[in-house]
């Protein structure tokens, strides 16, 4: 029987040591300066990878544990035999150098210009570890793994490296090394809760909640499978990403995304190291997907087994219109590229690429899930009409789950799931789940919508086991779909209920004459009310 393993103190801990960073920015005047998100994101990963080596090293060579001051131990292995370590421990291990790692750093805080020794360790670092974790532009080039994080106070570098080691020294991730997604996913939250919002910026990252992710692993792969592709083609940091590759496993699946913020990109990678999936990383790009795609094969867009989204729903992409009606664009953008609204650019409907760009990317066994406006599921016209008619008539509809309001506590628009399987031929799921769940306050300010875990397992096994349940669910045939001119909403195909109740022809008449007598009392009073009416107007003078 295993042993269940309590890891809140861990979590506490980690949580404890994220706010000490960023205190310790606050106090050098980087309190929600830009520059905070780039050093808090890059000294956790840099003492994760360091508290990753320390574990590797110790299953190397047990006789490590054992010594108090290992790292010093560890310094005097012969350099030959040091550099076989490399390829002794798992290839998803950044390899560091005795005086790279942090205990040796911390012993040499009070020797001069220790800023500049932090700061050329960790390039260092990433020279060394380029291959394994650079991520990649549209264009090739290579995002390194760390910036000078020194170089971003404009004073006192060295005690601000001297507060951050201080930190590091505290806490150890050596003891969780074995945990998997469920620990590090709500580590990444609460690393970057302050980092990855709607605020500001042309291309806002939206962090997926929780519930959404869940549900879309979760229908999108109902028994085990192995050997999979997984794309997010507006990747953000990665959270639909994580869930389905936990659903599968991490060691069965190779992630692949592209997403136009170098931000996100950054984010994704830190999701990736923390979640073992570091062999992925070199398929991480910052890149334009709608303009750009990077991934292909043979010379085409690479094609692939699953795919999720949640794209932005409305962007200014006016810049880039003539590029995206291309010749070569036909295939991918099938129903057309939206209009650019003369006034509000930015309210240009960019999710309906996306949408087309997933299509024309799944394998002919692929399988997606893509966050929409609900508004979509019933249009009439337009590109979206032509986007529903293409998933109707190709039969790669599985089916709808539509959210309650609120879902995203950082947007008013109501959103639904769409779900494509390129293998389903039978009947499709329509879920009205909008009465699901509860409302909150979030911050004190806005609203949001949390669905209990009770909530989300009755959306997966109803969508899952193709249930019909009274004003939530309704399976539909592609035949019926067609015949409400494509529409997806559910409540359109539930079933109108007329109540019948028996009664005697005595209780009939008796309710007949109840009727007429409310009848006569109503013709009477408004008889009443004429006169009255009436001789006020015939009272009124001119003065």
């Amino acid at each position: 029987m295993t042993k269940e393993i309590n890891n809140e103190p861990f979590v506490i801990k980690t949580k404890t040591l994220i706010d000490e960073l960023k205190a310790v920015c606050a106090s050098y005047g980087l309190g929600n300066d830009g520059n905070e998100f780039k050093i808090i994101s890059q000294i956790f990963l840099y003492k994760f990878l360091n508290d990753k080596f320390a574990y590797e090293v110790k299953q190397v060579k047990p006789e490590l544990a054992e010594v108090e001051h290992w790292e010093k131990e560890l310094a005097n292995i012969p350099d030959t035999e040091y550099q076989m370590l490399r390829y002794q421990m798992s290839d998803s291990t950044a390899f560091l150098l005795p005086h790279q790692l942090i205990p040796n750093l911390f012993e040499r805080q009070n020797e001069p210009d220790f800023a500049k020794t932090v700061d050329d360790t960790l390039m260092d670092i990433a020279a060394t570890n380029n291959d394994l974790f650079a991520v990649k532009t549209e264009d090739g080039q290579k995002i390194r793994l760390f910036d000078r994080i020194t170089d971003f106070v404009s004073s006192k570098r060295d005690a601000f490296a001297k507060a951050l080691f201080n930190k590091l020294v505290i806490f150890n991730f050596e003891n969780i090394m074995g945990e998997g997604f469920d620990f590090f996913s709500t580590i990444f939250e609460y690393l970057i809760k302050d980092y990855n919002s709607d605020a500001g910026g042309k291309y806002a990252e939206y962090y997926t909640p929780h519930a959404v992710s869940k549900i879309i692993a979760n229908i999108l792969v109902p028994e085990p499978v192995s050997n999979k592709t997984i794309y997010d083609p507006s990747a953000g940091s990665g959270t639909l990403l994580m869930n389905l590759a936990h659903a599968i496993g991490n060691d069965r699946c190779t992630v692949y995304s592209q997403d136009i913020s170098q931000k996100s990109s950054n984010l994704l990678r830190l999701n990736l190291v923390l979640n073992n999936l570091v062999h992925s990383i070199e398929n991480v790009i910052q890149g334009n997907t709608m303009t750009d795609p990077y991934h292909k094969k043979d010379g085409k867009l690479r094609q692939f087994d699953y795919i999720v989204s949640n794209p932005p729903f409305k962007l200014d992409f006016s810049d880039d219109v003539e590029n995206l009606k291309k010749k070569e664009n036909k295939d991918r953008f099938f129903a057309g590229v939206p209009n650019v609204p003369p006034k509000k650019k930015e309210s240009m409907s960019i999710y309906t690429l996306f949408l087309q760009h997933i299509i024309h990317s799944l394998n002919a066994t692929g399988k997606a899930a893509i966050v929409v406006p609900t508004g979509f599921i019933t249009k009439k016209s337009g590109i979206e009409k032509r986007i529903l008619q293409r998933i109707i008539d190709e039969k790669m509809l599985a089916g709808v789950v539509s959210m309650p309001s609120n879902i995203f506590a950082t947007t008013g628009t109501n959103v639904s799931i769409v779900f494509l399987d390129k293998e389903n031929k039978d009947d499709v799921v329509l879920i009205d789940a909008s009465n699901l769940g509860t409302t909150i306050k979030e911050d004190g300010k806005n609203q949001k919508t949390l669905l209990s875990v009770v909530e989300e397992d009755q959306i997966i096994e109803t969508f899952t086991n193709k249930t019909e349940v009274e004003d939530f669910s309704v399976i539909v045939k592609y035949d019926d779909i067609k015949a409400k001119n494509f529409s997806l909403g559910a409540g359109q195909y539930f079933e109108v209920k007329i109540e019948y109740v028996d009664i005697t022809a005595e209780e009939f008449d008796a309710k007949l004459k109840g009727f007429e007598r409310n009848l006569e009392e109503l013709f009477s009073e408004s008889s009443r009310l004429e006169g009255k009416i009436k001789n006020a107007i015939a009272n009124l003078n001119y003065e």
